[in-house]
Order: C-alpha cells, then sequence, then structure tokens
C-alpha cells in the first residue's frame, strides 16, 4: 500500500476509511463525517482510498495496489470474505504505519480501525472512535447465513477473521458511533453498554430532489441501487418482479456484482426476462425516473440509496432489517416488509403499482 502526505499527525481529529470520498454508502457516510468535522473546526486530516479534489494538504490517499497484485496470484481472490479482509486489513496497516504522531481523535470504520487504533493509543491519542456503518458483526452473520442459504451464489464478505477483529475493535473504542436505532439496538441486544454508543443520522446530498422528475410515461419502473449481492436481497427482487407478471414493467438494478456466481446469476437473468436491466453509475437519472425503489437487504445499518430516492420524491420499499425503516411512514412514502418475506415484497411492489398506474 501506497500513501501521500500528509500523515495523521497531532491535534484535531482524523478520519480514516478505505473508500473513496462521496463513492458509494461507505464514501457517502466518509464524506458525511470529514463535513461535519470541518465545519465545526476539528478536523486534522483524513485517509482514504481517494481524497477529494482541492484536500492535498489533508487528505491522505492510500492506494491498494499491493493489496490488489497480492490478490490476483492468490487463491483468495475466488473468496469474497478473505478479498474483502485482506483490502481493508492492509488500508489499516498503512494508515497505522504512517501515523508519526497521535491525534487528537481517530475515528475510524469497523473492520479497517484495529491496527490504526493500537498505533493511535500508542503514541497517545485521547479518544478512538468507531463508526458502524452495519449493526453489530454478529447480527450481520446471522442474516447473512440466511440469505445465503436461500439463495447459494456466493459467500459472505464478512469471514471469521474479519468478525474476530471487529470484535476487538469493539473493546478497543471508547465511543462507537451508529446511524439509526436499529443499529443502536443491535449492539446493546449483544452485551455492548448503550453509554458506549453515540447516534448520529446521516443525510444525503442536496442534489437528490424531485426536480427534474418525469410524468409516468407507462412504464412501471422498478429500481435498486447498490450492491449487487445475495445479502442486499438482489435474488429476492429478481424472484418478485418475475411473479409480478406486469407487462409494462421493468427491473433496473443499478449497481456492480463482485463474485462470479452473482455475475452468471444476473446474465442468465437478464438473458432470459429482457425487462430486467443492469445499469451502472451516478443512480440520479434512473432514479428520477424510478416509479419505485426497492432495498431488499437482509441487513442494512442505515442504507443511503432508498433515502436518496425519497428525497427525489419516489415512494420506497425496504426491509426491516435496516435502518432506513426508521424513515418509512407506510402508506404515506413507502413501505417496510419483513426481510426475505417474497409475498410480502410482491404485495408491496402491487400495492405501488395500482397507485401508479
Amino acid at each position: 500500500m501506497r500513501s501521500n502526505t500528509p500523515a495523521p499527525r497531532s491535534g484535531g481529529q482524523w478520519i480514516s476509511c478505505n473508500a473513496p470520498y462521496g463513492a458509494g454508502g461507505l464514501g457517502l457516510h466518509l464524506a458525511h463525517l470529514v463535513e461535519h468535522a470541518r465545519e465545526n473546526g476539528e478536523l486534522g486530516g483524513y485517509s482514504c482510498a481517494r481524497p477529494r479534489t482541492g484536500d492535498e494538504q489533508i487528505g491522505q490517499a492510500i492506494s491498494s495496489g499491493l493489496a490488489a497484485a497480492l490478490l490476483r496470484w492468490s487463491p483468495a481472490r475466488y473468496s469474497p470474505g478473505w478479498k474483502s479482509f485482506i483490502h481493508v486489513d492492509a488500508f489499516d496497516r498503512s494508515v497505522a504505519s504512517a501515523m508519526a504522531a497521535a491525534p487528537e481523535s481517530l475515528v475510524a470504520f469497523v473492520g479497517q480501525a484495529l491496527h490504526s487504533f493500537r498505533k493511535a493509543r500508542r503514541l497517545g491519542t485521547s479518544r478512538l472512535i468507531l463508526v458502524a456503518a452495519n449493526s453489530h458483526v454478529s447480527n450481520v452473520a446471522t442474516q447473512h447465513r440466511l440469505a445465503i442459504k436461500r439463495y447459494p451464489l456466493e459467500s459472505s464478505w464478512l469471514n471469521r477473521a474479519q468478525i474476530a477483529k471487529t470484535l476487538r475493535e469493539y473493546e478497543l473504542a471508547d465511543q462507537i458511533h451508529v446511524a439509526t436505532d436499529y443499529t443502536f439496538e443491535s449492539f446493546v441486544a449483544q452485551g455492548v453498554p448503550a453509554e458506549k454508543l453515540v447516534k448520529v443520522p446521516l443525510t444525503v446530498s442536496d442534489r437528490f430532489t424531485p426536480a427534474g422528475r418525469k410524468p409516468f410515461d407507462g412504464v412501471f419502473r422498478v429500481v435498486y441501487v447498490g450492491s449487487l449481492t445475495v445479502a442486499k436481497g438482489i435474488p429476492l427482487l429478481v424472484d418478485a418482479f418475475e411473479r409480478l407478471s406486469i407487462p409494462n414493467a421493468e427491473l433496473v438494478l443499478v449497481g456492480g456484482w463482485a463474485t462470479r456466481g452473482m455475475k452468471a446469476y444476473l446474465r442468465s437473468a437478464c438473458a432470459r426476462n429482457a425487462r430486467i436491466k443492469l445499469r451502472a453509475g451516478d443512480p440520479l437519472p434512473h432514479l428520477l425516473q424510478a416509479s419505485v425503489c426497492v432495498h431488499p437487504t437482509y441487513e442494512d445499518g442505515f442504507a443511503y440509496a432508498p433515502m436518496e430516492a425519497k428525497a427525489c420524491g419516489v415512494p420506497v420499499i425496504v426491509s426491516s432489517d435496516t435502518g432506513m425503516k426508521e424513515y418509512v411512514e407506510a402508506g404515506v412514502d413507502g413501505s417496510v416488509f419483513p426481510t426475505g418475506d417474497l409475498e410480502a415484497l410482491i404485495s408491496c411492489i402491487r400495492d405501488v403499482y395500482r397507485e401508479t398506474v
């Protein structure tokens, strides 16, 4: 792993996340934390895969080139769990290696904080803050097992090594930041003291607005935005869509796969049903055309995509194992269905269809 200057230094708050600034759920979460600290005059700097343009003096870019090269020649490249662990652990070690002095506080994300936490503590950092983008790791593991048992197309990105590392991070952290009650309650259920948890709500970019929404053109578009994985409920959504039998409907999946199993599954689904579309890039144009945004995940600490859809004036359907359910007013701007319940998901989509056509 390579990094540019600056390195974590004394004074202020240093924030660490292996995602590019503003890209994907983690990158958006990182951007939220960076801008909040910047506005409050607390930001000492941050480490990530790609900092914001203009932040050369405070943003440390950590390259994953070495980890990617090692994976290219390793059997681990076929394992989502080991691929994820190697990438985030290498990032964590690089942040720790670059840390020459203790920041006043260090904020790091779950699964990529252990080595940097230990280094910061040795240097004298007074406060270690762990950001939990998901619910408690034990709950994540349970939900992933349920999804993969039903749809054995791929394995989870969460393996035993990552679980063990995450549990040690929980112990080291002075505070654990969560975004929703769903996440908060999952930690309390696993015995984490409530006083160690701090709820920090998240918001979406103001570029997501109803402005630009097009009138209904006769095509009922079911849109999903995010990673195309079993744990996110993609096969469940495909099954639901194919059983709807709505002739003027499309399923638009905006995102990318990470495994050969999911790639083969989605290509097969698209081949047998031309109304299933795979898209990539900026989700905004797709949300502005959406009739409904469905987020059928088996677990998600928050879920940016349905919140962005809601901000665009699009009704949303989310599972009960996501923090986003706390922002849905049933019958007004969407609905919540029991996680993994195919019939309930179909019913929710049909309800939106009846109100649309």
